[in-house]
């Protein structure tokens, strides 16, 4: 077994691309979005596009008056041709957050942050791979993770105890208790395994026991980290890695979903301005 709570079935693993120590993502992004705009492609592209550099002041004024605990704002750009959708991914960029949602009948969400954190594009597709919808939404998190994420057991069984196992049936008697519990909005419980003494055969029969969940996400903030809905719900793996990608802080997090994953409401303000000037600079 490898180690870490969370792991993917033997054969079935996801790349996790960990950015080496050093690397800023959001200047390397502002890099390249400049060097896009300001080539003779990128000047055709906004004379051609004139709906997407409308749109851009629209998201920079929603950004600005946007909080983390207010309800997100939604901009549907499903049905602007493609050249308009290629142009606004330029000038968006990707930011640290990226990850997939599922939800029932196979419809998947791929979601991808911008360089401006708090402003998301979501795209769905449907059991057979077909684009469903495209929208930009801003918010502390996509609606649709929340949504999925309610989508799992309001409860656990715990079965009986596995021969050989340390800590399992007390931390799932913990978790199970501090999930009916858990309201929204309330702070988030942390089980950290990183400092409790715990064998293979707990992690594996409190994996058994929590079952997959329809969320996965990838944060490379300050570090990296794996944030995943487990089957029950309110209970997420957040797992934290180094630039070698190893894992050195592994917990569970019983709660809304975890702050990694999160934009802030500083975020909001700074991510506005950023949009302005691009707008300013480029389209104006």
């Amino acid at each position: 077994m490898k180690a870490g709570f969370w792991v993917s079935p033997d054969g079935a693993d996801e790349a996790m691309t960990v950015m080496p120590i050093g690397y800023d993502a959001e200047a390397e992004t502002k890099r390249s979005v400049i060097a896009f705009l300001a080539t003779a492609t990128g000047e055709q592209a906004v004379a051609e596009c004139p709906r997407a550099a409308a749109l851009l002041p629209q998201l920079a004024d929603a950004l600005a008056a946007q909080r983390a605990d207010a309800p997100s704002k939604l901009f549907d750009i499903t049905d602007y041709e493609a050249k308009e959708r290629e142009l606004i991914g330029q000038v968006l960029g990707e930011g640290e957050v990226s990850g997939v949602a599922a939800l029932p009948d196979g419809v998947t969400a791929q979601i991808l942050e911008a360089s401006m954190a708090g402003l998301w594009r979501v795209r769905f597709t449907d059991a057979e791979g077909r684009l469903t919808a495209d929208y930009l939404e801003i918010a502390a998190i996509p609606h649709v993770v929340e949504r999925a994420a309610e989508i799992t057991a309001e409860s656990i069984a715990i079965g009986a105890e596995p021969e050989g196992a340390m800590n399992v049936m007390p931390m799932l008697a913990e978790i199970d208790a501090r999930m009916r519990a858990h309201k929204a909005g309330d702070p988030a419980h942390v089980i950290n395994f990183s400092l409790l003494p715990v064998s293979e055969i707990d992690m594996e029969h409190l994996q058994l026991t929590l079952g997959n969940g329809p969320v996965q996400l990838i944060s490379r903030g300050y570090g990296s980290a794996k944030i995943t809905a487990t089957g029950a719900r309110n209970v997420w793996s957040v797992q934290f890695f180094n630039a070698m990608g190893t894992i050195i802080l592994d917990t569970l997090e019983i709660g809304d979903t975890p702050a990694a994953a999160c934009a802030a409401d500083e975020d909001f303000h700074d991510s506005a301005e950023r949009l302005r000037e691009i707008h300013e600079a480029y389209f104006t």
